[in-house]
């Protein structure tokens, strides 16, 4: 195949530019923060417990839960849909629907308060569900788009507009929460943050709804017997993937290393500002510095990764990256309390192996898949598997700071699923059965 015209890769790659404001401000930054200060009973008793539904969490937990509890609904859900989507040749709406239902989660943030806990928990699940679901369409289209010898590189491309355009509304958004009398709030209100989400929404649909109208419309894979239902079919779509996959010694193999890897790494994401707030206790300001410090770099990561994954190979490189990750868990568990530079310092280390993994797990796995039109199916796996692993990984930091009192110990147990996930690579660079494309 040939890659698609520019103007394509690019209304592609915007997709990222769209929903990373999303990963930045509601999962990494401004929200964080503000979820730790909200959710808390009594701050003069203790400034981690929280009372929800008749029990007492400690609130980083709790927010552990429900992305969680979010994560595993998407990985229930994304395969049947996928499959049904790949059917009927109707991806751009699936991914316009989950975007939408994103972008009205995240607005509607605006209204969560400490008196709306369980309103913001539910908005929190609505955001996340919309972003990782329309990600597995996203994701898909890059088969489609980009010839195997390019998709490294485009892959990477997509990552780098995602860092680049969270960053520009992460900046907007600092002047609301640094200058919050430009929207009528000052030291001891909420509505500073609280704009920040119901932007962060607006961008995400605006930008998103831009991309799709660009993007190329995808063909129906003709599976499924017409007289079915839409439910029936979606089924036989699924199940004749599976048995594809099942054939694909080296995709499958590829898939249990990621599943082990990538607990470590997403879960790393979606706690280190959470980490940093409550257990390394860094100030907001500082916080939100070093996650931009992560955004920066990881778009030199991404590519240079790229580069680095044509000369040694994919397998080779993924492993060198899970090695590295594992030296950050030991670096993170051994931060001091109000460390910043050294904080600083790990969030430079973290952001540039988080763009490579990320770009070149993608990639890897569009390589290794055959020539099919089931890219969203096939995607879908991908996804559950990644968010498979993100639940156990949530549910496991969050358990064991419960049952710790510290997220210390957490971090270093992460350690465990790199080293794992590394092993798996190098079993699944012994196998011999060749894909399209060498990786």
């Amino acid at each position: 195949m040939q890659t698609a015209p520019k103007k394509v890769v690019n209304a592609w790659a915007m997709y990222d530019w769209a929903n990373s404001a999303y990963n930045l401000v509601i999962t990494s930054t401004i929200f964080p923060a503000y979820f730790e200060a909200i959710a808390v009973d009594d701050r003069a008793v203790s400034r981690t417990a929280v009372t929800f539904l008749g029990r007492t969490f400690e609130n980083s937990a709790l927010y552990n839960y429900t992305i969680a509890v979010a994560l595993l609904i998407v990985a229930c859900l994304s395969p049947l849909l996928s499959a049904i989507a790949d059917m009927k040749g109707n991806k751009k709406s699936f991914m316009r629907f989950f975007l939408t239902m994103g972008s009205i989660g995240c607005s509607g943030l605006f209204f969560f308060e400490k008196h709306t806990l369980g309103w913001g928990l539910l908005c929190m699940i609505f955001a996340c569900i919309g972003f990782w679901a329309s990600w597995v369409y996203y994701n898909s289209f890059l088969p489609e788009i980009a010839a195997p010898a390019d998709r490294d590189r485009i892959s990477a491309r997509g990552y780098a507009y995602g860092y680049v355009g969270s960053v520009i509304l992460q900046l907007i958004c600092f002047v609301f929460v640094f200058v919050p009398s430009i929207v009528g709030g000052d030291d001891n209100t909420t509505i500073q943050f609280r704009i920040c989400f119901l932007l962060v929404g607006l961008w995400w649909f605006g930008f998103g709804s831009y991309s799709l109208s660009r993007m190329p419309n995808s063909k129906p894979s003709g599976h499924g017997d017409l007289q079915d239902n839409v439910l029936t079919k979606g089924y036989h779509e699924l199940r004749s993937v599976w048995t594809q996959l099942k054939g694909q010694h080296k995709l499958r193999r590829f898939l249990s290393a990621f599943f082990c890897y990538n607990m470590g790494v997403q879960t790393v994401m979606l706690v280190a500002a959470i980490y940093g707030k409550s257990e390394l206790q860094i100030p907001t300001p500082n916080l939100i510095g070093a996650i931009l410090i992560i955004q920066l770099i990881a778009i030199p990561g991404a590519f240079t990764i790229a580069r680095v994954s044509a000369r040694m190979g994919n397998m080779k490189t993924l492993m060198v990256l899970v090695g590295f990750w594992c030296v950050g868990c030991v670096i993170g568990y051994k931060l001091p309390v109000g460390g910043i530079n050294e904080f600083y310092g790990l969030a430079a280390f973290v952001g540039f192996m988080m763009g490579g993994i990320q770009s070149l797990s993608r990639s890897t796995y569009s390589k290794l898949m055959p020539d099919t039109k089931d890219t969203a199916s096939y995607f879908s796996f991908y996804d559950v598997t990644e968010k498979i692993a993100t639940v156990i990984g949530m549910f496991g930091f969050g358990y064991i700071t419960e049952l710790t009192g510290s997220q210390r110990g957490s971090v270093l147990a992460l350690m465990v699923f790199f080293v794992l996930g590394f092993f798996l690579l190098i079993f699944t660079q012994a196998e011999k059965r060749e894909a399209h494309a060498v990786v």
